[in-house]
């Protein structure tokens, strides 16, 4: 089993910037799949971004086309922790944002059901 807390929400104005942080615990590994998505209010979960390993010290991050250029994903294995890098907020990005991940690296990391573990969430707003 893999524990998952999220930290770092927070209400911040347009334009401004948080950081989000999930700290692992458990049967984690650094090859695991690691990401967040996002939930507004009457909205389904949606993806934002994962980072996942290509072998030796390799990851690549992806990103949902919304977030591209203003959010960046990080991972610090050492610490079992994830974070997410938020720019340029806008109100469309208010959701609570979890953390998630997955042992195989073969998922289709865009999409929630394929996920493992999930945190339980912080909420993000952003006032206009």
């Amino acid at each position: 089993q893999v524990q998952l807390v999220e930290s770092g929400g927070g209400l911040v104005q347009a334009g401004g910037s948080l950081r989000l942080s999930c700290a692992a615990s458990g049967r984690t590994s650094s090859s695991y799949v690691m990401g967040w998505f996002r939930q507004a209010p009457g909205k389904e979960r949606e993806f934002v971004a994962a980072t996942t390993w290509r072998g030796g010290n390799t990851y690549f991050a992806y990103y949902a086309d919304s977030v591209k250029g203003r959010f960046t994903i990080s991972r610090d294995n050492a610490k079992n922790t994830v974070n997410l890098q938020m720019n340029r907020l806008n109100p469309e990005d208010a959701a609570v944002y979890y953390c998630v991940a997955d042992p195989l690296g073969g998922i289709n990391f865009r999409v929630a059901d394929e996920y493992d573990y999930w945190g339980q969430g912080t909420q993000v707003t952003v006032s206009s």
